[in-house]
């Protein structure tokens, strides 16, 4: 066998292998886990989340006396002139007799210090740092149901266009078939030549059609694999035929039943009425400095210039410490009316998350109705134009229309048709829209 046949079958056996690869598939349930798992925006919220649960324990902290440890060694070499004249302590001269003078001193201590009374700051900082974490947990879900929806929306292009693209496939297929036989009645002087002109450009721009279509699909794949953080360069296999409607149980006619709904469910709004509440905790806090500061402190130690004769000598002691403010420059009267311009803002973004919520809840029904009403009217389109169309057709082939005529037909039938894809995608989005809205958007 000759060298070039056996690189042939080689290269055959490895293309080969390499189409027998199974292609990883893809749902809409398996892209939204994907999305939740790789986007940045929830890996950095889920960090900072035990930054918060941190903060707590800290706040518990607070409660807790501290305690300290410490151990010392020193040691002092004086040296002297033999036979000088120093004062000591009482002031009378004495004479120094030994020139050199060493000394050591070790020394070890314990104790800390205790908050009795701090004006309730502790207890509010604990319940403000619980709050937080809560607060935190709200802010992760709710970016959560965005990135679910945003997911949607990627995965309804690709429905959308793949739909696209077998209807211009389908499209493409008719015309080429309806141009050959245009060309054999043009043949048989049976028709104009600017009828098979007129075909063979209808022709060549549903040709043109596909290509589009086919680029509009990879870019939609491209789209939603970028946004999972998936490499572009493999190839994957979408089952777009498993996506399943979202299920609303409530009505879309009684708005205020929709409203309380949001209200309860909203992660973010929830959010907020917690925020306004750490707000509260922070008047407390900063009012705690008008108050009485009451601390204890406790200890013991023991010291020895030998080492040996450490702990002989202990010291211990426990004592109270009494702080009263009179005058701070000002600083708690600053605190305390920043702490009360904070609840007003806090209760003003209350007010507006209040009316956020209800224009979000408002616009995701008109949508979805108005997507509703649209699937329904570009239904019946279809139907009539199909109708029409094929009313046309027979009449073209018996030669009791124009050309004209019956393409005019077709292409109201194309139109339509197209229109319904998009409005059969428009309205699987706007409930999922609508779910997001409502607080009620999760993951399968």
């Amino acid at each position: 066998m000759k060298l070039s046949s056996i690189m042939f079958i080689v290269l055959l056996i490895t293309a080969t292998s390499n189409l027998c690869v199974a292609q990883e598939k893809i749902n809409l349930g398996k892209a939204i886990t994907i999305a939740l798992n790789r986007n940045t925006s929830v890996i950095k919220s889920n960090n900072s989340l035990e930054t918060s649960n941190a903060a707590v324990k800290n706040a518990y902290g607070n409660f807790l006396p501290s305690f300290n440890v410490s151990g010392g060694w020193s040691w002092q070499r004086i040296t002297n002139q033999q036979g000088t004249t120093q004062l000591d302590y009482l002031g009378n001269p004495q004479n120094i007799s030994t020139p050199t003078t060493d000394s050591r001193n070790y020394s070890v201590s314990a104790g800390g210090n205790f908050t009795l009374f701090d004006g309730l700051s502790s207890i509010a900082a604990l319940n403000q740092s619980k709050n937080s974490v809560q607060t935190a947990k709200m802010d992760l879900e709710k970016l959560k149901q965005d990135v679910i929806l945003q997911t949607v929306n990627l995965y309804v292009n690709i429905i959308n266009f793949e739909k696209v693209k077998k209807f211009q496939e389908e499209d493409y297929k008719y015309n080429l078939d309806l141009l050959s036989r245009i060309k054999e009645k043009y043949t048989l002087k049976m028709i104009t030549n600017v009828d098979m002109y007129s075909q063979e450009y209808q022709t060549a721009n549903t040709r043109l059609s596909v290509i589009q279509s086919e680029n509009n699909l990879e870019k939609a794949k491209i789209n939603l694999l970028t946004y999972l953080s998936k490499d572009v360069s493999k190839e994957y296999e979408f089952d777009l035929d498993s996506v399943e409607v979202p299920v609303n149980n409530g009505s879309t006619g009684d708005l205020d039943a929709l409203y309380q709904t949001a209200f309860t469910y909203r992660n973010d709004y929830q959010s907020q009425k917690l925020k306004l509440v750490n707000s509260e905790y922070q008047l407390t806090i900063s009012k705690s400095g008008l108050y009485p500061n009451l601390s204890g402190n406790y200890g013991f130690s023991t010291s020895a210039v030998q080492l040996k004769d450490m702990f002989s000598r202990k010291v211990y002691n426990v004592g109270l410490s009494l702080n009263i403010p009179i005058f701070s420059h000002f600083n708690t009267e600053y605190s305390i009316e920043s702490s009360q311009i904070q609840i007003k803002n806090s209760q003003e973004d209350l007010t507006a998350m209040e009316r956020q919520v209800k224009s979000d809840v408002k616009s995701s029904v008109l949508d979805l109705q108005s997507a509703k009403l649209q699937l329904e009217v570009t239904t019946t389109a279809v139907k009539a134009a199909k109708e029409t169309w094929d009313i046309k057709k027979e009449k073209f082939l018996l030669g009791l229309t124009t050309y004209i005529d019956q393409q005019q037909s077709y292409r109201d039938y194309v139109q339509a048709t197209n229109n319904q894809i998009s409005a059969e995608c428009n309205y699987f989005y706007k409930q999922y829209a609508l779910l997001n809205a409502l607080g009620m958007l999760q993951a399968n």
